[in-house]
């Protein structure tokens, strides 16, 4: 069975700067993952080289079996991106963003409008389609990104920091859109700085200076490196990464703690 995503001691430098260096796990086919870090420590650089927006400089990755630098295309046609900053024309109206979507993927032309009508009914934005997006809240532009990135159907959705910038309301209704899609098998691989979103993740990985240090489900997590089953994320995520800033110390890489055996993850 092919996974969802899979990589191996995947690497990325910088000149002399190493940003990601030997990462290795597996999400498989509708789990809902979330990779945690503090800032800086290689969330985005990790996310980018799985949606080939940047090439790996050590090891592999693979999305639904394609490999992401030999078969980027093959890639970026199965997956859906939500970035963390709106990547929406706010000169264009909801539907001309979402037609410019279709003819970018190339949808046949004959599935325009009905794909378009639906983006905008699953957003809950059908009054909306003719406003132009410069009018829009931060919660009605992430659900047109997110209906925008379903029009063609991907198999994995990529969502970089989705609730950054929206109120309670806002991240409630997102979090029940992205809840309604897994009903629908869809894998979700998620960066999120809001620990608690990532407690309804059925894995998380937390990723430091580079390293991936732990990787297993939230309720095995909290037991095992906090000792109490009562702990949060966040206990667990200050524990193995610090209190410290990271403008003023980095903290000493650690070794990977594995949780629990789905994904194929491996204690180094």
């Amino acid at each position: 069975m092919v996974s969802a995503i899979e990589c191996e001691k995947l690497g990325r430098r910088f000149g002399d700067v190493t940003a990601v260096e030997g990462v290795g796990f597996r999400v498989e086919e509708g789990e809902f993952f979330a990779l945690l870090g503090p800032n800086g420590a290689g969330k985005t650089t990790t996310m980018h080289m799985l949606t080939t927006m940047l090439r790996p400089t050590q090891g592999y990755a693979r999305v639904m079996g394609f490999d992401v630098v030999r078969q980027a295309h093959e890639v970026r046609s199965a997956i859906g991106m939500v970035f963390q900053e709106p990547a929406l024309d706010e000169r264009l109206s909801a539907w001309e963003n979402l037609e410019i979507h279709a003819a970018l993927y190339q949808i046949p032309r004959r599935q325009v409008k009905a794909r378009v009508e639906s983006a905008l009914e699953w957003a809950s934005l059908a009054g909306a389609a003719r406003r132009l997006v410069r009018t829009f809240s931060g919660g009605m532009k992430r659900r047109l990104e997110l209906g925008r990135a379903l029009m063609h159907e991907p198999k994995v959705m990529f969502l970089d920091e989705p609730t950054v910038g929206l109120d309670p309301q806002g991240r409630l209704h997102l979090w029940e859109s992205i809840a309604a899609l897994r009903q629908s098998g869809l894998s979700v691989f998620m960066t999120t700085h809001y620990l608690q979103e990532a407690e309804a993740c059925d894995r998380v990985g937390i990723i430091d200076q580079g390293k991936l240090i732990a990787i297993g489900q939230p309720s095995r997590l909290k037991a095992e490196v906090t000792g109490s089953s009562e702990s949060t994320l966040e206990d667990v995520f200050i524990k193995l990464t610090g209190h410290r800033l990271r403008d003023e110390e980095a903290t000493p890489r650690g070794r990977l703690l594995s949780f629990g055996r789905r994904g194929g993850e491996h204690t180094r």
